[in-house]
């Protein structure tokens, strides 16, 4: 089957480090099914993967991707949830789980014709969303889900922060957040991106780094150490950062004697549940929102969009169909 792989670990132009060519077809596994992609997703964790993080060297060569829809064996059209569990653990919350793996970290990933994972890593897909739509859901979209409606504590009608608008994660943010009545700040370098930004719901866009005309209960930041500091200044006494990555590397100092004093939250996320996947799934149809996509783009054609990516061109989630 053709796939695009990692073949090697490249920390300095990490796309040189793809392989698009044939690579042997899953093996039937207990407990696992094979699910033939439509539709795939691109995330900065396959770019890292690229770099050498969260990916040892012994499992190279590994097929890249976590982020799928498609049909499964029996038909179904599904959507695949990429967090692998510890069958051990006994279920609960995956995310949790010390032991658990996103797919393209010890199993092969969904940027191939055909992917095997778990039976229970399947969501049903329902038919309103196409299977472009569906497959930007299982991490951006369920980050952002779990981020604002699990972990951030909100009441209706409070003020947000989203910083780096422009990613997926960002772009789910802003348009979760104004749907459910939020009032939503946005940031980030690109005048454009703070266009689309308010495009997408966002009651102002501000350029990096530039103070709020109000502190707000809840910051949600991915970026890391370009926007930390703002981060914690622009909070409410009381309120919460809650971070999902570190796309420009780890925090600052911490700024200690600003969260004791003002009684912060510095809360993390990671990924989400299956049930908040089928969760967010369903909001989209019944809300009728739909993932921000930049590009759709065949997936012989993937190092073009792992290029775009790379240089922080896109506005959303960039899609391979198979």
């Amino acid at each position: 089957m053709f796939a695009i792989t990692a073949a090697r670990f490249a920390p300095d132009d990490p796309v040189s480090a793809l392989e698009a060519g044939e690579r042997p077809d899953p093996e039937p596994r207990e407990g696992w099914t094979t699910v033939d992609v439509r539709a795939a997703s691109l995330n900065h964790h396959d770019l890292w993967s690229l770099r050498g993080v969260g990916l040892s060297e012994e499992r190279l060569p590994m097929i890249l991707g976590c982020d799928a829809a498609g049909v499964d064996e029996d038909g179904n059209e599904v959507i695949v949830h990429g967090v692998v569990g510890d069958p051990a653990a006994g279920g609960g919350d995956e995310t949790r789980d010390p032991r658990r793996s996103l797919l393209s970290e010890v199993h092969d990933g969904t940027f191939a014709e055909r992917v095997l994972v778990p039976r229970a890593n399947l969501v049903p897909k329902p038919e309103e969303l196409s299977f472009e739509e569906a497959a930007c859901l299982p991490t951006a979209w369920l980050t952002a889900y779990s981020m604002l409606f699990g972990k951030a504590d909100l009441r209706p009608g409070s003020t947000v922060l989203v910083q780096g608008a422009g990613g997926g994660v960002a772009a789910a943010l802003i348009r979760l957040a104004s749907q459910v009545g939020h009032r939503v700040y946005a940031t980030s370098r690109s005048e454009e991106k703070r266009t689309r930004a308010l495009s997408l719901g966002a009651h102002a866009a501000l350029p990096t780094g530039e103070r709020l005309p109000e502190k707000v209960d809840a910051v949600f930041d991915s970026v890391g150490q370009a926007t930390w500091a703002h981060s914690l200044r622009s909070l409410k006494p009381g309120g919460a950062v809650i971070t999902c990555g570190a796309t420009s590397g780890d925090a600052p100092p911490a700024e200690l004697n600003r969260v004791f004093f003002l009684q912060l939250r510095v809360l993390g996320s990671t990924m989400g549940t299956r049930e908040e996947l089928a969760a967010l799934a369903r909001m989209c149809v019944r809300t009728g929102i739909r993932p921000e996509i930049d590009r759709v783009l065949p997936l012989a054609r993937a190092e073009e969009g792992f290029r775009a990516m790379a240089g922080g061109e896109q506005f959303g989630k960039i899609v391979f169909t198979v």
